[in-house]
């Protein structure tokens, strides 16, 4: 029995010694309270997720350039691509995870119908980002943009702009208090229901479903292949975490699996 108990020990042990911690950065909202819930699926893999949260879209990426995390979970597909394009970083996506469809909120019109000549509207002040609300824009017919801008245009690239729209271009996380004084803002999802605002409930206006801005799991460049990137993505894309997204976040949060 001696000897029994010694190697059941020994066995819970050695298993102890193969759980792996890591570090995965997120921003505030869906991706942090989706990613606790990779933590729990997580931990009886193997996989040990300490999570970080960060308050803006820049910082993450550096933090994960320089060692400082494992991985994050925060950004799109086209952000990713511009900010190792403008900052020489060396990341690589390891897999998708969801897709906050970007919505336009007002404390002052109803109906987009409504929107006054020489409107103020608030977008993101990061390339992607605010490139993503003017085409939203152009999709609802309200500016037009000149050709071969990509998806990553900005204000000096709109060629028509009939009601004169003047944009103001601020950091992402503050636009939910631009609306006290813009006309309109255009706010990323995990912003808008960190402030209480409900993208079914209160935007006035969406972006389409189809949208090329799926969300990523991100680790360093040399990393992708380590055992522990693939129990996190399998723990990303698990039942339980697919039926915890569609029942907190009532079709404002789309899977991408």
């Amino acid at each position: 029995m001696l000897r029994l108990t010694t190697f059941v020990s020994a066995l819970a042990l050695g298993t102890a010694a193969m759980a792996e911690d890591i570090t995965v950065g997120v921003s505030p909202g869906e991706h942090g309270e989706i990613m606790e819930e990779v933590a729990k699926v997580a931990e009886p893999m193997g996989l040990n997720i300490e999570i970080v949260e960060f308050s803006d879209y820049v910082v993450p990426n550096q933090a994960l350039a320089d060692g400082d995390l494992d991985a994050n979970s925060f950004q799109h597909r086209p952000y990713l691509e511009n900010q190792m394009k403008d900052r020489g970083f060396d990341l690589v996506e390891v897999g998708t995870t969801i897709t906050t469809p970007m919505g336009i909120y007002s404390d002052k019109i109803e109906d987009m119908a409504n929107l006054p000549e020489g409107a103020q509207v608030a977008i993101p002040n990061d390339p992607t980002n605010g490139g993503r609300a003017l085409l939203l824009l152009q999709d609802l017919g309200l500016i037009t943009l000149a050709d071969g801008t990509g998806l990553v245009p900005s204000p000096l690239d709109i060629s028509d702009n009939p009601k004169d729209l003047r944009f103001i271009e601020l950091d992402a996380a503050q636009l939910p208090r631009a609306l006290a004084d813009a006309d309109i803002a255009i706010i990323n999802t995990n912003y808008a229901l960190a402030s209480g605002l409900s993208p079914k409930e209160d935007s006035i206006a969406m972006e389409k479903a189809d949208s090329p801005y799926v969300n990523i799991l991100v680790v360093q460049q040399g990393r992708q292949d380590e055992p522990w990137v693939e129990t996190l993505v399998e723990a990303y894309h698990s039942p339980e975490v697919k039926t915890f997204i569609e029942d907190k976040y009532d079709g404002a949060v789309l899977t991408s699996w």
